[in-house]
């Protein structure tokens, strides 16, 4: 009789071992699963997207507006606010990249996705200084010269250090040097339009994730 009491007390206590369990993974898997909370990062996301967007316009506009006036204190002041802006949205991304790895979410493919988009901008934000460094420098055949070390004998006339004999093996070496700067360029150029495809592919896979969670 007490062997058999004491077994039912294993079992009902095995059996309310089981409905803990249970009930803790449907509480599990309930927070994990809830689509308002996820909806609500993607978006968020989508939003810092938007920002980054306007920051690459701000900053077009602005190198734009160097080149014609060579206003150098108004585009390095733009930079820097560029930079502040762009260190604050990859903040943001990566917060939001370790909520989906965390276990209220365990959406690792999402985190995935967020870290594939923030590679791509950082390759992006790369190429496009390359490619400013490039324009401000210019062709090597075609930028200005300083005469600041020359020696002025009169005042319109000076003994210019950059005269040298023209020869075909100087020709040569200018057309190698604008030759490979050219293909500096546009390998850059080539770059960020990559990137910028493969974030909008990426872009395109979050806007379906919301579309199907909004469907839900």
């Amino acid at each position: 009789m007490v062997a058999s009491e004491r077994a039912m007390e294993e079992e009902d206590f095995d059996f309310e071992k089981k409905v803990s369990i249970k009930e803790s993974m449907s509480m599990s898997m309930s927070t994990e699963l809830d689509p308002a909370k996820v909806l609500l990062l993607l978006r968020g996301f989508l939003q810092i997207q938007q920002r980054r967007a306007e920051a690459y316009s701000k900053l077009k506009s602005g190198f734009s507006d160097y080149m014609a006036s060579g206003g150098e204190l108004a585009y390095k002041q733009l930079c820097s606010e560029i930079t502040i802006e762009f260190n604050n949205c990859s903040k943001k991304v990566l917060e939001m990249e370790s909520l989906f790895r965390s276990p209220d979410y365990c959406r690792v493919d999402l985190a995935q996705l967020l870290r594939a988009v923030q590679d791509q901008e950082k390759q992006k934000l790369q190429l496009t200084a390359t490619i400013q460094v490039l324009k401000k420098a210019g062709r090597p055949s075609e930028r200005l010269v300083s005469h600041e070390n020359c020696k002025f004998t009169k005042p319109a006339e000076h003994e210019c250090v950059h005269v040298q004999e023209i020869t075909e093996a100087s020709g040569t070496e200018e057309a190698e040097a604008d030759a490979e700067y050219d293909n500096a360029l546009k390998e850059a150029i080539r770059g960020v339009q990559d990137a910028v495809m493969a974030i909008n592919e990426h872009l395109e896979e979050v806007r379906y994730e919301i579309a199907a969670l909004e469907a839900e």
